[in-house]
C-alpha cells in the first residue's frame, strides 16, 4: 500500500497501532545501523533510505537509488534489502543466518515480509543494513 505521506513522521501516524511499535523498532535499527551518507525519506510510497541525487545522479530513472526501505503493505510489513539483491553470495549468506536464527524466512523477490516484530532478527537486519557504504553500493 503506497503511502501519499510526506514525512516519515506522518507516515508512521497513517500506520495502524498494531504495526506502529513493530516499524518504529525497526527504523532504529536500521538508524543505528545505517552507513554515513544514506538519507531516510519517503519515496515510492514507504520509508526509504536512499543515496542522495547529490551524491550520485547519474541513475537509469533519474531517482536516487534505493538501499533500503521500510512499509507497511495490506497483508504484512516489508523489510526492503536491496543490498542482499545485487550480490548473491550476500543473498545466500542472508538466508542462511537468517534460516540459522528459527525465525520464518518469508522473502520476495525483493523484500523480508514480516507480521510481528519477533518474525525478523534485527541484529542480522542492522548487519545487513551495515554491510555496505554508499561508495561501495553505487559501485
Amino acid at each position: 500500500m503506497r503511502s501519499a505521506a510526506d514525512s516519515v513522521d506522518e507516515y508512521l501516524s497513517e500506520v495502524p497501532e498494531a504495526r506502529k511499535v513493530a516499524l518504529e523498532t525497526v527504523r532504529k535499527e536500521i538508524l543505528r545501523n545505517l552507513p554515513t551518507g544514506y538519507e531516510e525519506v519517503i519515496n515510492w510510497g514507504m520509508i526509504t533510505y536512499q543515496v542522495p541525487l547529490a551524491t550520485y545522479s547519474d541513475t537509469y530513472n533519474g531517482k536516487p537509488l534505493m538501499y533500503a526501505a521500510l512499509a507497511s503493505q495490506k497483508n504484512h510489513m516489508a523489510l526492503y534489502l536491496t543490498g542482499i539483491y545485487m550480490d548473491e553470495q550476500a543473498k545466500r549468506d542472508f538466508e542462511a543466518k537468517y534460516l540459522a536464527t528459527g525465525k520464518k524466512y518469508d522473502v520476495g523477490k525483493s523484500c523480508v515480509r514480516f507480521r510481528k516484530l519477533d518474525d525478523l532478527p534485527l541484529p542480522l537486519i542492522g548487519e545487513v543494513i551495515a554491510a555496505y557504504s554508499v561508495d561501495d553500493f553505487v559501485n
